[in-house]
């Protein structure tokens, strides 16, 4: 709870009601039951918009499913590149299979103006 412990909390919950005042306290304990309540009812209202909208309920949803840290980086790498690898035939000679094929790198094409043509000017660019 942003970083304050069961002491640090008591007191300032002991300083909040001497600053408040017993006089004013009931008023201000009524304004927080509203808060909550009102939040409360908010978080129930977009529960239910999403379930109009999505379709789905948000309580059938499987969330260890969604959660970030199950993922371990070095076995999606490790599975990725494993993936990749194709198996080799038994006609095939094992020598052939440990060939490493490079692909072509695509040729630039640079295009050149005319001798004497005048270079593009764009004067909204500068």
């Amino acid at each position: 709870m942003l970083g304050i412990n069961g002491p640090e909390f008591i007191l300032l919950l002991i300083i909040g009601v001497l600053v408040i005042g017993p006089s004013r306290l009931p008023e201000y304990t009524q304004k927080l039951a509203n808060l909550v309540k009102e939040v409360r009812r908010m978080a129930s209202g977009a529960r239910e918009q999403i379930k109009e909208e999505v379709g789905i309920d948000i309580d059938e949803v499987d969330w260890k499913k969604y959660d970030p840290r199950q993922y371990d980086p070095r076995r999606i790498i490790k599975d990725a590149l494993l993936d990749d690898e194709k198996p080799v035939s038994a006609g095939a000679p094992a020598a052939a299979a440990a060939v490493d094929v490079k692909p072509k790198t695509p040729v630039r094409v640079i295009e050149r103006l005319a001798e004497g043509e005048a270079a593009p000017f764009d004067s909204e660019a500068t």
